[in-house]
């Protein structure tokens, strides 16, 4: 399974941004596909995750309301739709995907994208 994240960028705070993923190397209608940050000196934390069959969601409440995860099957991506973005969301985030259920821990998920960085300036 390869997972390649992009989209990240330098935004003001208000704006929006639009995280893609995207996977290969499976099949992945039995797979949840996450979506995690990592800011610098913190630990890696749960932004959202996304049942690829059926497309049931599940968010942190810090994002809820903001962000909203989606997939298109067709062409195996997952995005990460963030709007009225916040000086504190600036992290590092990673796509990340695990057989089976969805849940909201980093050490569930087996394999890993490469990151992309976001930037939130007040």
């Amino acid at each position: 399974v390869q997972l390649q994240a992009f989209g990240g960028g330098l935004v003001q705070a208000g704006e929006s941004l639009r995280l893609s993923c995207v996977a290969s190397g499976r099949t992945f209608s039995s797979y949840t596909m996450g979506w995690f940050r990592q800011a610098p000196g913190n630990e890696r934390e749960f932004v959202a995750a996304i049942r690829w069959g059926g497309g049931s969601t599940v968010y942190a409440g810090s994002v809820k309301g903001r962000f909203t995860v989606s997939r298109d099957t067709r062409k195996n991506t997952v995005y990460l739709q963030m709007n009225s973005l916040k000086p504190e969301d600036t992290a590092v985030y990673y796509c990340a995907a695990k057989t089976l259920l969805i849940s909201s821990r980093w050490i569930d998920y087996d394999y890993w994208g490469q990151g992309t960085e976001v930037t939130v300036s007040s």
